[in-house]
């Protein structure tokens, strides 16, 4: 009885239930996701747009109730209160920072528009920055036709123009200011201001002014390199010397009152950016007393996001909060000024991507699976060929001392069996039998390497050449460009089923013919895991989320195989619940055909030409010409993506 219960125990014990706290370590949704994101109790990830300050929705409840709705997936899913209360997080801990050190100015955040232009986000993002003088910094003239028509010029608020500006740029910037637009135009090479001495004679409108200083400081990560001495953008030292001799010359010197640098996106370490705010700082200073009539200092952005949840100096993460970030530039800042007795500045930042990544989650469903079989192999016949039983003796023979030495015989008599097949001596069934049973020996040692705490190089990639391909309801190259572009990690996990093991390990394919369309590196603690834990395939609904990929996305993605645009809807929180904001409408056929000057009703017309021809030579039925057309026209105005 003693010994049944024993047993019973060890049992137990082997078949620990799982649950969503470990689904939670599993995909360190409490890294990336707080405050917004978590699992709740019946295995679903729950969204809280205000964070610990609202209420939470399920987000399994809600694709299925916009799948109601006729909504097909993908889909995005913007949260607008997630922007309000990133700002209202940004503002804060700004306004803490300036409290704590004593900082005699203000705090003047502007949103970066090109990091998601889409004008629902802009217009939610003006509205929620009233409250803080929030404006908004354009890189080009389509973005100056959005902020000029969106910031409320009654509103003290900065509109500051970057990037590369012609005549008509820096005369509508201009002309802007007498809207009531506090516009401030910065210089990236000294020809743009010789154009705005220019104009401003012409126009009899002061100008603002800001000069851009490329720092010896480099930034870290992806965009380190575009940094530095030889940053694309900005002014280097003697360049700025001479802008403020070109603007004294003019008598107006009074007119530079910004000094505006970057130091490149997703900063991951607070070294960094400590570093580029003290060159920065006596710059400034040194600016005010060469009479400059110095008012802002733009840190420009760069205040990362933590896509992995390791907290780390790690490129997908960051070592620092956003607390530290606000602390370290407004001391630094202080000290500079104070010990040079310079008035200090208005502190303007330009922080895009910690502002708009949480607030989009993208969704998408699981279409078929591609997997290794893990059906034990049977023993081979006495009369089978010899690479065979050599196959099948290695596999029996495996084991925790040996796994090494027996996976590289299998992949030598593998190659032989191969060999053997190219000159003939293998016929077809002994080739299939042959590589299953190699395949079972990288089961078996793959079960092996789990429990080491070392893998030999060797067997590194193992694990992902043993991974199902999940084929996925999506194209990478549309809404999740950086992936295939710049390797760039996001959180990806299930959306449900959570409180169920996910014993399965897979890649993740795309829908386009490209090679490239896959997800194959995915977020963990240490670095980068080359497969991602998922839920075996039943063939029913399966639905897996990206999420934090509210910056830069949406606009860099491509019509790659002509998959177009995906389904847009815009939520937003009521004492009730939710509500939906916006349904965009994603691309039909019809519209990406048109994107590449095709017209839809010649390729009717001369589909029903072709048509009628076949009927008349009797090779279509007139009722199959019918069916013809009608599946071609109900697809032009279809979704581009699968239903």
């Amino acid at each position: 009885m003693v010994a049944n219960a024993q047993e019973l125990e060890k049992v137990a014990t082997q078949a620990k239930v799982w649950t969503i706290e470990d689904s939670e370590k599993l995909y360190r949704i409490s890294g990336w996701g707080e405050p917004y994101f978590a699992i709740n109790s019946a295995g679903n990830v729950t969204v809280s747009p205000m964070g610990d300050r609202g209420g939470s929705l399920d987000l399994y409840q809600l694709i299925e109730g916009l799948r109601k709705r006729k909504i097909g997936l993908p889909i995005l899913i913007r949260f607008s209160d997630i922007l309000a209360d990133r700002i209202e997080r940004l503002n804060s801990c700004f306004a803490r920072a300036i409290a704590k050190y004593n900082y005699p100015n203000l705090y003047r955040g502007v949103y970066p528009i090109k990091c998601n232009q889409h004008r629902h986000i802009v217009e939610s993002l003006v509205r929620y920055g009233r409250a803080y003088q929030f404006g908004l910094e354009v890189g080009s003239k389509p973005e100056l036709m959005i902020a000029l028509a969106l910031l409320d010029s009654s509103q003290d608020t900065l509109l500051i123009c970057n990037g590369y500006k012609d005549r008509e740029y820096i005369e509508t910037a201009l002309l802007a200011k007498k809207l009531g637009h506090k516009v401030i135009i910065i210089i990236e090479q000294l020809q743009e201001l010789d154009l705005v001495i220019q104009i401003r004679e012409k126009l009899q409108i002061e100008p603002i002014v800001g000069m851009r200083a490329k720092l010896s400081t480099k930034g870290i990560g992806r965009w380190g390199g575009s940094t530095g001495d030889r940053a694309k953008f900005g002014l280097t030292v003697p360049e700025i010397l001479q802008g403020v001799n070109t603007l004294k010359q003019a008598n107006l010197l009074s007119c530079l009152q910004l000094l505006h640098f970057h130091i490149g996106s997703q900063i991951s370490a607070i070294g960094v950016i400590k570093a580029a705010i003290r060159e920065a700082s006596q710059i400034y200073v040194e600016l005010a007393k060469l009479g400059a009539n110095m008012q802002y200092l733009d840190v420009g952005g760069g205040l990362a996001v933590d896509y992995d949840g390791s907290k780390t100096n790690f490129h997908a993460s960051k070592n620092y909060n956003m607390q530290n970030y606000a602390n370290d530039i407004v001391a630094e800042i202080k000290e500079a000024c104070e010990q040079r007795q310079v008035n200090a500045p208005i502190i303007v930042s330009e922080s895009g991507r910690a502002i708009a990544s949480h607030q989009s989650v993208l969704i998408f469903d699981v279409l078929a699976t591609s997997e290794i079989s893990g059906d034990l192999p049977s023993p081979p016949e006495e009369k089978e060929h010899l690479i065979i039983r050599n196959l099948w003796d290695t596999y029996q023979s495996i084991d925790a001392q040996n796994y090494q030495e027996a996976y590289n015989d299998a992949i030598q008599f593998k190659d032989e069996a191969i060999s053997l097949f190219n000159f003939g001596y293998l016929d077809l069934k002994q080739r299939a039998r042959a590589e299953q049973l190699y395949w079972s020996c990288c089961q078996r040692i793959n079960q092996i390497i789990q429990t080491q705490e070392y893998v030999p190089d060797d067997l590194e990639d193992l694990a992902k050449n043993l991974a199902s391909i999940y084929y996925i309801n999506l194209s990478i190259f549309q809404s999740a460009p950086d992936t295939w572009a710049i390797d760039q990690l996001f959180p990806i996990m299930p959306i449900h089923r959570l409180n169920q093991e996910p014993t399965s390990r897979g890649i993740l394919a795309d829908l386009t013919c490209d090679s490239d369309g896959k997800i194959d590196q995915f977020i963990d603690l240490w670095d980068v895991k080359p497969v991602l834990e998922l839920h075996p395939f039943q063939g029913d609904n399966y639905y897996l989320g990206m999420f934090l990929v509210g910056a830069y996305q949406e606009i860099m993605g491509n019509l790659h195989n002509l998959f177009g645009d995906i389904n847009v809807v815009h939520i937003q929180m009521t004492p009730q619940g939710y509500q939906i904001e916006h349904v965009v409408k994603g691309d039909t056929i019809k519209e990406v055909l048109s994107y590449v000057q095709y017209d839809a009703e010649n390729l009717i017309e001369t589909l029903r030409h072709s048509t009628e021809k076949a009927v008349r030579e009797k090779r279509l039925t007139l009722s199959e010409a019918q069916l013809l057309l009608e599946n071609y026209e109900n697809s032009l105005r279809s979704y581009t993506y699968l239903s």
